[in-house]
């Protein structure tokens, strides 16, 4: 029996109308690559052959009696391709804005649970001839990194060569509904002896960050973010944009400044931010505050789940001008930062997660959400930014070769904007999305990325003051 891990079954407890817990993906393909004339249904039947023996592609939900237990995965008996692989041709002029709008509206539709829970929208009339990809996944499936390992299966490195990836587990069975009731009940009582497992090293971990806040290394602390226009109750709808920044130039800041391509991203995300703020009249004072999810995949003892994720805060310098120092500054904080993520085990999150129960946690949600509870509080964190490793050479999709790959993550009450980069064949791909009502034009915010790396490259050739540090 696959049982969800709790982590990835809060994904499902979390989502609202409002707040929607898929992750999404903008491929823009070349079928000029193709060795063979592109058909939509070519395309659908050749996605059909390689998700059939990719589990993640061919289980459902199936709930527990009662909510008991977080539920489980069974094999979808009646998987149809045809539900999940569709077709839309891109509104004139078909271009990027058309192409932006029409993302943005498929990202703000649900996923049907009673099917497995991911879809593709094959969107075509896109600018010179090129062929867009809108993936969407369910979190409760994937994170970062499982992500793209189930993308590089519908990838190859040569336009007719086979998948990257070719062994997986096997499908899930269907258990009865006694199995699951007994399980239920034995997993609830064994309950308190969990939690004694997990309390004894969160409080030696609170008694740590004390040390480490009186010493001044302690990574940002969430509740001190300053609020935004970004940062309220969502409601379903949403914005897009993308951009894309040269990887060998974040790659030489990194060298010459001696960061990492990890502090280069979030000091240019910071200066966008800063730069979007401050033309609306609404930068704060105090610098805004990010989450940045981190993989333990490597470092998790727990083999089942999906999500193998924990997240630092970090604060992004929104309130420093020089891009150059602000680098060094975040250079210096995230430091601190890992350090003291790495003082907390690599499956808190999860052991944590085991705790939430079915139906408390999603009528939690719910009201948190209808008392619109997210603008009466001080703010948790102002937004989320990932950082995913991508493929250092060209990728082929059913042959098509991907000229762009902009993943997008889930956006929250009280934090209605996700940052996602991602690198590829030497770009830098960055994909925004935003709740529209809150940030109808996400693109005001994307282009100041170019703009940023730019200046900080004029910083870096200079040598600002602020190198000295």
């Amino acid at each position: 029996m696959d049982r969800l891990s709790g982590l990835d079954a809060s994904f499902l407890y979390l989502e609202t109308p409002a707040q929607l817990m898929h992750v999404c993906a903008v491929m823009v393909l070349d079928p000029a690559t193709m060795t063979a004339p592109y058909s939509f249904d070519g395309l659908q039947r050749e996605i059909d052959l390689r998700v059939r023996d990719v589990p993640a592609f061919t289980r459902k939900v199936r709930g527990v009696p009662l909510g008991l237990d977080h539920p489980v995965w069974v094999q979808d008996k009646a998987f149809d391709i045809e539900r999940h692989v569709h077709r839309l041709a891109l509104p004139t002029p078909g271009g990027y804005p058309e192409l932006m709008d029409l993302c943005a509206h498929l990202a703000s539709l649900p996923l049907d649970r009673s099917r497995p829970l991911w879809e593709m929208w094959v969107i075509e009339g896109y600018d010179d001839g090129r062929v867009v990809v809108f993936a969407k996944m369910h979190h409760a499936t994937v994170d970062g990194v499982s992500g793209a390992n189930l993308v590089s299966h519908l990838c190859s490195v040569e336009p007719d060569a086979a998948p990257m990836v070719s062994e997986h587990p096997a499908p899930p069975r269907d258990p009865g509904r006694g199995e699951l009731l007994g399980r239920a009940v034995i997993g609830t009582a064994a309950r308190p002896v969990t939690l004694v497992k997990v309390l004894k090293p969160s409080a030696q971990l609170v008694t740590k960050s004390i040390g480490r806040a009186r010493k001044g290394t302690a990574m940002a602390a969430p509740f001190s973010a300053p609020r935004t226009s970004f940062n309220g109750t969502i409601t379903s709808h949403r914005s897009i944009a993308m951009a894309d920044l040269d990887l060998d130039e974040i790659r030489r800041i990194k060298k010459v400044t001696g960061t990492t391509v990890n502090d280069v991203v979030l000091a240019v995300a910071g200066g966008a931010l800063r730069a979007y703020l401050d033309e609306r009249d609404e930068l704060p004072e105090s610098s805004l505050l990010a989450t940045v999810p981190v993989s333990v995949r490597d470092s998790s003892r727990r083999s089942m789940g999906a999500n193998k994720v924990s997240a630092l805060f970090t604060k992004l310098g929104t309130d420093v001008a020089d891009p150059l120092e602000r680098l060094h500054m975040l250079a210096e904080r995230n430091q601190h930062a890992k350090e003291h993520h790495n003082a907390i085990s690599a499956d808190a999150l999860q052991d944590w997660a085991e705790f939430a129960a079915p139906r408390t946690f999603g009528l939690a949600v719910r009201a948190y959400a209808n008392l619109r509870l997210a603008e009466r509080h001080p703010v948790v964190h102002n937004l989320v930014i990932s950082n995913v490793p991508g493929p250092p050479i060209p990728l082929y999709f059913m042959g098509a070769r991907i000229d762009a790959l902009c993943p997008l993550g889930p956006v929250f009450h009280g934090a209605g904007l996700n940052i996602t980069v991602m690198s590829n064949a030497g770009q830098m791909h960055v994909g925004a999305i935003a709740c529209r009502e809150s940030m109808p034009d996400t693109d005001a915010l994307v282009r100041h990325f170019p703009r940023e790396l730019a200046r900080l490259s004029e910083a870096v050739a200079a040598g600002s003051p602020a190198d000295a540090r």
